[in-house]
């Protein structure tokens, strides 16, 4: 089940993808970025794994685990804007009995305007316990291809954004984003990749209640 996050991980691709920047002393220009944001989808970050299962004990637990150190690294400078999205998992059992081997699904979605998926890939991360060890560590990565013509904005929208605004000028302090149809045409290019694991119903209960 796949569910939205609310927050990115990688704070240098905002969710806008919007970059102010000064070129020159008297030049304010508006740069875009075609990178999609990356991002641990909500309550798909952790898993909780019982013995017995259906259990919801906190004595039951026999398993946590959770990604983390989430990298996004895209390539906007092809046909297709590629990112390749490493992780890492974290894993603690409450037994620190004989060695043991867990393989946990993680899904790798590719998310536009926001709301709809456009892409949903599956992978697995292996981890070994080793025998007395409560904690394990693995780490996976996937890569995401977006079509360049999906993110790019119209070329008068563009313009509209781009356009190099001087002090001085009537409209040197509007935001060009303020406009609707400019806020709109950015929301329909904008693209996210999101990551979790891939949970059941009743486990994605427990995160959202926790």
């Amino acid at each position: 089940m796949f569910v939205k996050t609310r927050y990115a991980l990688v704070p240098a691709l905002a969710a806008a993808a919007l970059l102010l920047s000064s070129c020159g002393r008297d030049t304010n220009i508006v740069k875009r970025s075609l990178c999609p944001a990356v991002a641990v989808a909500q309550y798909a970050g952790d898993v909780t794994r019982f013995d017995p299962p259906e259990s919801r004990e906190a004595g039951a637990i026999d398993m946590t685990a959770a990604l983390t150190d989430l990298r996004g690294d895209c390539v906007e400078g092809t046909p297709e804007i590629m990112t390749r999205v490493h992780f890492d998992v974290v894993a603690r059992r409450r037994d620190a009995g004989t060695a043991r081997a867990v393989t946990l699904p993680v899904f790798v979605a590719a998310v536009r305007s926001g709301e709809i998926v456009v892409s949903k890939e599956a992978t697995q991360v292996a981890l070994n316990f080793a025998a007395g060890a409560t904690r394990a560590t693995g780490s996976g990565n996937a890569t995401v291809a977006i079509a360049r013509t999906a993110v790019s904005l119209p070329a008068s929208t563009n313009k509209l954004i781009t356009r190099e605004r001087k002090p001085g000028d009537a409209d040197a302090a509007t935001d060009p984003l303020a406009e609707p149809k400019v806020k709109e045409a950015v929301r329909q290019a904008t693209f996210e990749v999101l990551i979790g694991f891939q949970l059941g119903e009743a486990e994605l209960a427990y995160n959202a209640n926790k």
